[in-house]
């Protein structure tokens, strides 16, 4: 496999697990379950209204 196809796989690799982790947690929102981040080196679990904040600074 060639560098470039090696960059193309590790790319599309990326984006699918971000869209995964995306998808777990809205679930997770919608459904008003928390779930646990780390934050600073730190276990930090968020309410689905956190949750929301979150999405919501990161969409502006």
């Amino acid at each position: 496999m060639t560098e470039e196809e090696m960059k193309k796989l590790h790319f599309k690799i990326d984006a699918g697990v971000k869209a995964a982790i995306a998808a777990a947690i809205e679930r997770h929102r919608k459904l008003g379950q928390s779930i646990s981040i780390m934050r600073e080196g730190k276990v930090v679990t968020l309410t689905p209204d956190e949750i929301t904040a979150i999405q919501n600074q990161q969409n502006s």
